[in-house]
């Protein structure tokens, strides 16, 4: 007689796509192989995710999404100005990702094309992006509305490159409590909104010299 299958709904199956990548050092070869494992049925991951590749983009989203939830809890966070807010997400967003950091790292250097295990941030891209334009304040745009939805546009584009950036640093860093990611994020940050209001000097000398003394010491 078979066993009776175990309840699958979304945040399950991701929990148990994660441990098993985490367990095996590789992702499911098949959704077959998968559901056998952690006795659930293929019907239920099939209500929840049409494909494996599927539930990689989901993990991202989830991360996203409870950044957000968590930030927007803080009662101050409504009168933070653009760059706090910002800051709040990064700050909490990496830090989820550090609780997850061995499932990160193994899903992004999944493969040794560059671009096929960025693909899997796709959904987060869009999301993020969504969330640069709801935190940004007028005071950043230009106001003719055409000009401004150009400029949007470009905002959006330069704040994920800045955020790939971040990802990579954050990666590759074996400081004590990724504090030097921390660093990275304040100073970047900072940058990039001096560079809206094109008074950028003193922060791009800052930011360069950081750079360059976490190169030096590689080397």
């Amino acid at each position: 007689m078979a066993s009776k299958k175990t309840k699958a709904d979304k945040e399950s199956i991701i929990s148990m796509y994660m441990n098993y990548s985490l367990e095996h050092s590789k992702k499911p070869d098949s959704v077959y192989l998968f559901a056998k494992e952690n006795n659930i049925s293929e019907a239920d991951f099939y209500k929840e995710f049409g494909t494996l590749e599927a539930v990689d983009k989901a993990i991202f989203s989830l991360f996203f999404s409870k950044t957000t939830d968590l930030i927007q809890k803080d009662p101050a966070y409504l009168d933070y100005e653009t760059k706090n807010k910002l800051l709040s997400f990064y700050f909490t967003f990496f830090e989820m990702l550090t609780m997850n950091r061995s499932y990160v790292i193994l899903t992004l250097k999944e493969h040794k094309n560059i671009l096929k295990n960025l693909s899997q941030l796709g959904p987060l891209r869009t999301e993020f992006k969504k969330f640069i334009a709801e935190i940004l304040d007028e005071n950043y745009l230009l106001k003719q509305e055409k000009v401004q939805e150009i400029q949007l546009k470009g905002l959006q584009e330069s704040a994920w490159i800045q955020f790939l950036l971040t990802l990579k640093f954050w990666m590759e860093d074996d400081s004590a409590a990724f504090e030097k990611t921390d660093i990275y994020i304040e100073k970047s940050v900072k940058l990039s909104f001096e560079l809206i209001n094109i008074a950028p000097i003193d922060s791009l000398l800052d930011f360069g010299k950081f750079l360059f003394k976490e190169k030096i010491q590689k080397m």
